[in-house]
Protein backbone atom coordinates (compact mmCIF):
# COMPACT_ATOMS: atom_id res chain seq x y z
CA UNK A 1 0.00 0.00 0.00
CA UNK A 2 1.38 3.40 -1.03
CA UNK A 3 0.13 6.23 1.20
CA UNK A 4 0.72 9.86 0.23
CA UNK A 5 0.77 12.79 2.65
CA UNK A 6 0.83 16.14 0.89
CA UNK A 7 2.03 19.39 2.52
CA UNK A 8 0.77 19.62 6.08
CA UNK A 9 1.92 20.36 9.63
CA UNK A 10 5.27 18.90 10.71
CA UNK A 11 3.50 16.96 13.49
CA UNK A 12 2.44 14.42 10.84
CA UNK A 13 5.86 12.81 11.36
CA UNK A 14 4.49 11.04 14.46
CA UNK A 15 1.76 9.47 12.31
CA UNK A 16 4.33 8.16 9.81
CA UNK A 17 6.48 6.72 12.59
CA UNK A 18 3.51 4.90 14.14
CA UNK A 19 2.32 3.65 10.76
CA UNK A 20 5.73 2.15 10.10
CA UNK A 21 5.75 0.46 13.51
CA UNK A 22 2.37 -1.13 12.85
CA UNK A 23 3.21 -3.32 9.83
CA UNK A 24 6.04 -5.56 8.59
CA UNK A 25 8.83 -3.84 6.67
CA UNK A 26 7.90 -3.16 3.06
CA UNK A 27 4.16 -3.63 3.48
CA UNK A 28 3.46 0.11 3.41
CA UNK A 29 5.32 2.82 1.51
CA UNK A 30 4.99 6.32 2.97
CA UNK A 31 5.28 9.20 0.50
CA UNK A 32 5.46 12.86 1.49
CA UNK A 33 5.50 16.08 -0.49
CA UNK A 34 6.26 19.60 0.67
CA UNK A 35 7.25 22.94 -0.81
CA UNK A 36 10.55 23.03 1.12
CA UNK A 37 13.37 20.58 0.43
CA UNK A 38 14.39 20.55 4.10
CA UNK A 39 10.92 19.79 5.51
CA UNK A 40 11.39 17.71 8.68
CA UNK A 41 8.66 15.26 7.65
CA UNK A 42 10.92 13.97 4.85
CA UNK A 43 13.04 12.28 7.53
CA UNK A 44 10.14 9.95 8.35
CA UNK A 45 9.12 9.21 4.74
CA UNK A 46 10.14 6.40 2.42
CA UNK A 47 9.85 8.69 -0.61
CA UNK A 48 9.78 12.48 -0.67
CA UNK A 49 9.08 14.98 -3.44
CA UNK A 50 8.71 18.72 -3.84
CA UNK A 51 5.31 20.10 -4.74
CA UNK A 52 4.68 23.44 -6.51
CA UNK A 53 4.43 26.20 -3.94
CA UNK A 54 2.21 28.52 -5.97
CA UNK A 55 -0.64 26.10 -6.75
CA UNK A 56 -3.93 26.42 -4.87
CA UNK A 57 -7.59 25.65 -5.45
CA UNK A 58 -8.72 23.67 -8.48
CA UNK A 59 -5.28 23.76 -10.08
CA UNK A 60 -3.81 22.13 -6.98
CA UNK A 61 -6.48 19.41 -6.98
CA UNK A 62 -5.63 18.60 -10.58
CA UNK A 63 -1.93 18.44 -9.68
CA UNK A 64 -2.79 16.02 -6.84
CA UNK A 65 -4.69 13.73 -9.22
CA UNK A 66 -1.72 13.70 -11.59
CA UNK A 67 0.68 13.01 -8.71
CA UNK A 68 -1.42 10.04 -7.60
CA UNK A 69 -1.45 8.64 -11.10
CA UNK A 70 2.28 9.11 -11.67
CA UNK A 71 3.33 7.62 -8.33
CA UNK A 72 0.82 4.77 -8.13
CA UNK A 73 -0.76 6.07 -4.90
CA UNK A 74 -3.22 3.81 -3.06
CA UNK A 75 -4.34 6.20 -0.31
CA UNK A 76 -4.19 10.00 -0.35
CA UNK A 77 -4.07 11.59 3.13
CA UNK A 78 -4.59 15.32 2.42
CA UNK A 79 -3.35 18.20 4.55
CA UNK A 80 -3.13 21.21 2.24
CA UNK A 81 -6.54 22.04 0.67
CA UNK A 82 -8.11 19.19 2.67
CA UNK A 83 -11.58 20.76 2.61
CA UNK A 84 -11.50 21.40 -1.13
CA UNK A 85 -10.14 17.93 -1.89
CA UNK A 86 -13.02 16.38 0.08
CA UNK A 87 -15.32 17.54 -2.74
CA UNK A 88 -13.36 15.66 -5.39
CA UNK A 89 -13.24 12.07 -4.13
CA UNK A 90 -14.68 10.89 -7.45
CA UNK A 91 -11.66 12.30 -9.34
CA UNK A 92 -9.35 10.12 -7.27
CA UNK A 93 -11.62 7.07 -7.13
CA UNK A 94 -11.63 7.06 -10.94
CA UNK A 95 -7.90 6.23 -10.86
CA UNK A 96 -8.18 3.80 -7.93
CA UNK A 97 -7.13 6.15 -5.12
CA UNK A 98 -8.90 6.33 -1.76
CA UNK A 99 -8.92 9.79 -0.15
CA UNK A 100 -8.86 9.87 3.65
CA UNK A 101 -10.93 12.97 4.43
CA UNK A 102 -11.85 13.61 8.07
CA UNK A 103 -15.28 14.93 7.08
CA UNK A 104 -17.23 16.33 4.13
CA UNK A 105 -16.67 19.84 2.77
CA UNK A 106 -19.48 21.53 4.71
CA UNK A 107 -18.29 20.05 8.01
CA UNK A 108 -14.64 20.89 7.43
CA UNK A 109 -15.61 24.46 6.54
CA UNK A 110 -17.75 24.70 9.68
CA UNK A 111 -14.98 23.40 11.96
CA UNK A 112 -12.62 26.03 10.54
CA UNK A 113 -14.87 28.87 11.81
CA UNK A 114 -15.34 28.50 15.57
CA UNK A 115 -18.03 31.19 15.73
CA UNK A 116 -20.21 29.28 13.27
CA UNK A 117 -19.28 25.95 14.85
CA UNK A 118 -20.22 27.00 18.39
CA UNK A 119 -23.43 28.62 17.17
CA UNK A 120 -24.62 25.43 15.45
CA UNK A 121 -23.44 23.01 18.14
CA UNK A 122 -26.33 21.26 19.85
CA UNK A 123 -25.96 20.95 23.66
CA UNK A 124 -27.25 17.40 23.36
CA UNK A 125 -24.10 16.58 21.35
CA UNK A 126 -21.52 18.51 23.40
CA UNK A 127 -21.37 21.57 25.61
CA UNK A 128 -19.21 24.55 24.68
CA UNK A 129 -18.27 27.56 26.78
CA UNK A 130 -20.44 30.69 26.96
CA UNK A 131 -19.40 33.06 24.17
CA UNK A 132 -20.38 36.05 22.03
CA UNK A 133 -18.98 36.65 18.52
CA UNK A 134 -18.13 40.30 17.78
CA UNK A 135 -16.97 42.31 14.78
CA UNK A 136 -17.16 45.90 16.04
CA UNK A 137 -16.06 47.91 19.04
CA UNK A 138 -19.68 48.38 20.10
CA UNK A 139 -20.33 44.63 19.98
CA UNK A 140 -17.15 43.99 21.96
CA UNK A 141 -18.18 46.43 24.70
CA UNK A 142 -21.63 44.87 25.00
CA UNK A 143 -20.18 41.37 25.09
CA UNK A 144 -17.86 42.32 27.95
CA UNK A 145 -20.77 43.73 29.95
CA UNK A 146 -23.03 40.74 29.27
CA UNK A 147 -20.48 38.03 30.02
CA UNK A 148 -18.89 39.83 32.99
CA UNK A 149 -22.25 39.67 34.75
CA UNK A 150 -22.16 35.87 34.51
CA UNK A 151 -18.49 34.89 34.67
CA UNK A 152 -15.59 35.78 36.91
CA UNK A 153 -12.98 35.75 34.13
CA UNK A 154 -13.18 36.27 30.36
CA UNK A 155 -10.93 35.51 27.40
CA UNK A 156 -10.79 36.21 23.66
CA UNK A 157 -9.58 34.44 20.53
CA UNK A 158 -10.08 34.82 16.77
CA UNK A 159 -12.88 32.73 15.30
CA UNK A 160 -10.41 31.40 12.71
CA UNK A 161 -7.02 30.28 14.05
CA UNK A 162 -4.85 27.20 14.63
CA UNK A 163 -2.66 26.08 17.54
CA UNK A 164 -4.49 28.46 19.88
CA UNK A 165 -3.00 31.49 18.12
CA UNK A 166 -4.56 34.71 19.36
CA UNK A 167 -5.98 33.25 22.57
CA UNK A 168 -5.69 35.66 25.50
CA UNK A 169 -7.19 35.87 28.98
CA UNK A 170 -8.46 39.39 29.69
CA UNK A 171 -6.54 40.91 32.61
CA UNK A 172 -8.46 43.67 34.38
CA UNK A 173 -5.76 44.37 36.99
CA UNK A 174 -2.32 44.62 35.36
CA UNK A 175 -0.88 46.52 32.40
CA UNK A 176 1.32 45.23 29.56
CA UNK A 177 4.63 46.38 31.10
CA UNK A 178 3.84 44.22 34.15
CA UNK A 179 3.12 41.29 31.81
CA UNK A 180 6.44 41.90 30.07
CA UNK A 181 8.55 42.19 33.21
CA UNK A 182 6.93 39.22 34.95
CA UNK A 183 6.81 37.00 31.87
CA UNK A 184 3.02 36.65 31.89
CA UNK A 185 1.87 34.61 28.87
CA UNK A 186 -1.48 34.29 27.10
CA UNK A 187 -2.97 37.31 28.85
CA UNK A 188 -3.75 40.82 27.64
CA UNK A 189 -4.82 43.91 29.61
CA UNK A 190 -8.48 44.55 28.85
CA UNK A 191 -8.01 48.32 29.00
CA UNK A 192 -5.19 48.29 26.44
CA UNK A 193 -7.02 45.88 24.13
CA UNK A 194 -10.03 48.18 24.23
CA UNK A 195 -7.84 51.17 23.38
CA UNK A 196 -6.40 49.27 20.44
CA UNK A 197 -9.87 48.47 19.13
CA UNK A 198 -10.53 52.19 18.74
CA UNK A 199 -8.00 52.10 15.89
CA UNK A 200 -9.80 49.14 14.29
CA UNK A 201 -13.52 49.85 14.58
CA UNK A 202 -14.41 46.77 12.50
CA UNK A 203 -12.40 43.56 12.47
CA UNK A 204 -12.52 39.85 11.64
CA UNK A 205 -14.74 37.88 13.99
CA UNK A 206 -13.44 37.75 17.54
CA UNK A 207 -14.90 35.49 20.21
CA UNK A 208 -15.39 36.89 23.71
CA UNK A 209 -15.80 33.91 26.03
CA UNK A 210 -15.94 32.75 29.61
CA UNK A 211 -12.47 31.71 30.72
CA UNK A 212 -12.29 28.03 31.58
CA UNK A 213 -9.68 27.83 34.31
CA UNK A 214 -9.48 24.07 34.93
CA UNK A 215 -7.58 21.19 33.39
CA UNK A 216 -7.36 20.84 29.60
CA UNK A 217 -7.74 17.58 27.68
CA UNK A 218 -6.53 16.79 24.19
CA UNK A 219 -8.27 13.71 22.82
CA UNK A 220 -6.66 11.91 19.89
CA UNK A 221 -9.22 9.87 17.95
CA UNK A 222 -9.49 7.22 15.27
CA UNK A 223 -12.86 7.02 13.52
CA UNK A 224 -14.58 5.45 10.55
CA UNK A 225 -17.33 7.57 8.97
CA UNK A 226 -18.97 8.47 12.28
CA UNK A 227 -17.99 5.39 14.28
CA UNK A 228 -15.49 6.09 17.04
CA UNK A 229 -12.92 3.29 16.90
CA UNK A 230 -10.69 4.55 19.68
CA UNK A 231 -10.02 7.73 21.67
CA UNK A 232 -7.06 8.50 23.91
CA UNK A 233 -7.45 11.33 26.40
CA UNK A 234 -4.37 13.33 27.40
CA UNK A 235 -4.90 15.56 30.43
CA UNK A 236 -2.39 18.39 30.26
CA UNK A 237 -0.52 19.64 33.31
CA UNK A 238 -0.95 23.38 33.99
CA UNK A 239 2.81 23.49 34.68
CA UNK A 240 5.29 23.12 31.81
CA UNK A 241 7.60 20.13 31.98
CA UNK A 242 5.28 17.96 34.07
CA UNK A 243 4.08 15.76 31.23
CA UNK A 244 0.56 14.66 30.39
CA UNK A 245 -1.71 12.05 31.95
CA UNK A 246 -3.49 9.33 29.95
CA UNK A 247 -6.98 9.88 31.35
CA UNK A 248 -10.44 8.32 31.19
CA UNK A 249 -13.02 11.03 31.89
CA UNK A 250 -16.41 9.44 31.17
CA UNK A 251 -18.20 12.71 30.36
CA UNK A 252 -15.52 13.62 27.82
CA UNK A 253 -15.61 10.12 26.30
CA UNK A 254 -19.36 10.37 25.80
CA UNK A 255 -19.07 13.78 24.13
CA UNK A 256 -16.30 12.50 21.84
CA UNK A 257 -18.49 9.56 20.79
CA UNK A 258 -21.46 11.83 20.04
CA UNK A 259 -19.34 14.40 18.17
CA UNK A 260 -17.79 11.68 16.02
CA UNK A 261 -21.22 10.35 15.10
CA UNK A 262 -22.87 13.77 14.62
CA UNK A 263 -20.20 15.09 12.23
CA UNK A 264 -19.40 11.65 10.72
CA UNK A 265 -15.73 12.09 11.51
CA UNK A 266 -13.27 9.78 9.81
CA UNK A 267 -9.57 8.91 10.02
CA UNK A 268 -7.39 10.62 12.62
CA UNK A 269 -8.64 13.77 14.34
CA UNK A 270 -8.31 15.59 17.65
CA UNK A 271 -10.91 17.06 20.01
CA UNK A 272 -10.01 19.44 22.84
CA UNK A 273 -11.83 20.16 26.09
CA UNK A 274 -11.28 22.28 29.18
CA UNK A 275 -12.79 22.15 32.63
CA UNK A 276 -15.07 24.98 33.74
CA UNK A 277 -17.12 25.57 36.86
CA UNK A 278 -19.96 23.47 35.38
CA UNK A 279 -17.86 20.61 34.01
CA UNK A 280 -15.74 19.98 30.89
CA UNK A 281 -16.49 22.11 27.85
CA UNK A 282 -15.62 21.59 24.19
CA UNK A 283 -12.93 23.89 22.81
CA UNK A 284 -12.55 22.68 19.24
CA UNK A 285 -12.37 19.79 16.81
CA UNK A 286 -9.12 19.65 14.83
CA UNK A 287 -9.68 17.68 11.58
CA UNK A 288 -6.10 16.36 11.59
CA UNK A 289 -3.69 14.53 13.89
CA UNK A 290 -2.59 16.67 16.83
CA UNK A 291 0.86 17.82 17.80
CA UNK A 292 0.73 15.39 20.72
CA UNK A 293 -0.29 12.40 18.61
CA UNK A 294 2.91 10.54 19.41
CA UNK A 295 2.26 10.86 23.14
CA UNK A 296 -1.25 9.45 22.70
CA UNK A 297 0.22 6.34 21.06
CA UNK A 298 2.35 5.80 24.18
CA UNK A 299 -0.91 4.87 25.91
CA UNK A 300 -0.56 1.35 24.53
CA UNK A 301 -2.76 1.96 21.47
CA UNK A 302 -1.32 2.71 18.02
CA UNK A 303 -4.02 4.94 16.54
CA UNK A 304 -2.33 5.01 13.13
CA UNK A 305 -2.47 1.21 13.02
CA UNK A 306 -6.19 1.30 13.75
CA UNK A 307 -6.77 3.53 10.73
CA UNK A 308 -4.51 1.41 8.54
CA UNK A 309 -6.49 -1.72 9.42
CA UNK A 310 -9.71 0.20 8.76
CA UNK A 311 -8.46 1.18 5.31
CA UNK A 312 -7.71 -2.47 4.58
CA UNK A 313 -11.17 -3.52 5.76
CA UNK A 314 -9.65 -5.54 8.60
CA UNK A 315 -10.81 -5.72 12.20
CA UNK A 316 -8.34 -5.06 14.99
CA UNK A 317 -8.63 -6.12 18.61
CA UNK A 318 -7.71 -3.02 20.57
CA UNK A 319 -4.99 -3.40 23.17
CA UNK A 320 -5.54 -2.04 26.66
CA UNK A 321 -5.21 1.70 27.15
CA UNK A 322 -2.91 2.35 30.13
CA UNK A 323 -4.91 4.94 32.03
CA UNK A 324 -2.89 6.85 34.58
CA UNK A 325 0.33 6.60 32.52
CA UNK A 326 2.36 9.83 32.49
CA UNK A 327 3.86 10.74 29.11
CA UNK A 328 5.92 13.51 27.57
CA UNK A 329 8.05 14.30 24.51
CA UNK A 330 11.80 14.81 24.27
CA UNK A 331 13.25 16.93 21.46
CA UNK A 332 15.86 15.23 19.29
CA UNK A 333 18.38 17.22 17.20
CA UNK A 334 18.64 16.07 13.58
CA UNK A 335 20.49 17.13 10.43
CA UNK A 336 18.12 18.35 7.72
CA UNK A 337 20.77 19.11 5.11
CA UNK A 338 24.49 18.33 5.12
Amino acid sequence: MRIWFNKTFSTISAVLINLRQSVPTGEVTLICTHVHATAAVFLAADESYLEPEELTGQAYVEWCVDFCRQHNISVFWPGKEAALISQYHAFFQAIGVEVLSVADFDTLTLLHDKAAFYSQLKPSVAKAMDFIAVNTVEEFDQAIVTLSNKHESLCVKPAVSVFGLGFRVLDTQRDSITHLLKGVEYQIPLKELRQGLDNTPQFNTLLVMENLAGHEWSVDCAGRHGELLCAVQRQKSPLPGYGQLIDNNQEIQEMVTRLTAHYRLNGLFNIQFKMGVNGPRLLEINPRPSGGFGMACLSGVNLAQIILFSLKGLSLTLPQIHYGRKVTEVNTPVILQA
